[in-house]
């Protein structure tokens, strides 16, 4: 079967860490050739690939089938439109879009023109986040009804990507950050009733919100969304309770930080966590008190591209259906406005 020929639109991090090692493992894929203004990073590592002056040249190229959007978010809609009527596959890098309006027209150009667009929402290949999913799903906790997702850090200084720094569209630690823990929520219990969200700015040189917290309403169930870049000693990433019991888990997907020491995606041990961060599950099973560890799942964005391939392959659906991606951004849009309005709105 013939190899799915990709490009990338950029060789930045997530071109080099994020995109290009699993294009590479996948025997589905071959990288084809990368946009890179005016260097050619990229064949130092893979010297067969096609560098590419101007997206229009990445787009003239007939051999390219997949194009892999992987830009600053303010491009997302421009290029992701552009690939599109060029008769691409493409692959956006999260948040999806900067508007529901925009996201809504290239799901519909999509349709038009028969073309696979989905959206690289990654951290739903996490160990962590697969391992609460699973819990989740078997039902050990009885009914949820008090959800917590982090995702902090500690940083004081601004991110050397002055794109992420600068005001202007889809930039801030929401669109960032709140894109995985969105789009992990709605995975685990679906669309919200309402919303209400407090976004801000808590570091004095940062221009952009560093700070958010949203939260999401359902009928017996309320899940906090929270990030901040000023948390020295952060809590756990996943804190869920429920009628019958909890479980904590830390976040601790090892992929990216192998993916940064340069190893190869798709190995025996490939996304393993270490058993000292396993989570622990307190509750009622049969009648009995548990209070346990639970080994943690095997993480790997592998999978995500291997469902890229299949759609494209064998008709299957996306591995990350574009319209959930929509949702994310809707989310996002309704979150800025209850935080600038102190209100709680509805979600519909």
């Amino acid at each position: 079967m013939q190899t799915i020929k990709t490009a990338l639109c950029s060789f930045g991090m997530s071109g080099w860490v994020f995109h290009a090692p699993f294009i590479q493992a996948h025997p589905g894929f071959t990288l084809h050739g990368v946009w890179e203004r005016t260097k050619q990073l990229s064949k130092e590592k893979y010297p067969e690939v096609i560098i590419y002056r101007s997206l229009e040249e990445l787009l003239g190229d007939e051999e390219v089938e997949l194009v892999i959007v992987n830009t600053p978010n303010y491009t997302h809609y421009e290029y992701t439109k552009k690939a599109l009527l060029a008769n691409k596959n493409v692959v956006v890098e999260k948040p999806f879009t900067t508007t529901s309006e925009e996201a809504a027209e290239l799901i519909e150009l999509a349709k038009q023109k028969g073309k696979l667009i989905t959206v690289f929402h990654n951290r739903r290949f996490d160990s962590d986040f697969k391992t609460v999913q699973k819990i989740v799903m078997e039902g050990v906790l009885g009914e949820i009804v008090e959800v917590e997702i982090h995702f902090d850090r500690f940083k004081e200084e601004l991110s050397a990507k002055v794109h992420k720094e600068v005001p202007g569209e889809a930039t801030g630690s929401l669109y960032d950050l709140g894109s995985h823990l969105i789009d992990q929520a709605l995975q685990l219990f679906g669309k919200p009733i309402s919303i209400f969200a407090d976004v801000r700015i808590v570091r004095p040189i940062s221009k952009v919100d560093d700070y958010f917290e949203v939260v999401l309403y359902y009928t017996n169930l309320r899940v906090k969304l929270k990030s901040s870049y000023l948390v020295r000693e952060a809590l756990p990433a996943f804190i869920l309770h429920g009628s019958l019991g909890s479980f904590i888990k830390s976040r601790a997907d090892i992929q990216e930080t192998s993916l940064q020491a340069g190893k190869t995606p798709g190995t025996p041990d490939w996304g393993k966590e270490p058993d000292s961060e396993q989570g622990l599950l307190h509750t009622v099973i049969k009648g009995k008190v548990v209070r346990e560890r639970i080994p943690t799942l095997q993480g790997s964005y592998l999978d995500y591209f291997e469902g890229v391939f299949n759609a494209l392959r064998n008709q299957t659906p996306g591995p990350v259906p574009v319209e959930d991606a929509l949702e994310v951004v809707k989310i996002i849009e309704l979150s800025h406005k209850s935080s600038k309005e102190r209100r709680v709105f509805d979600y519909e």
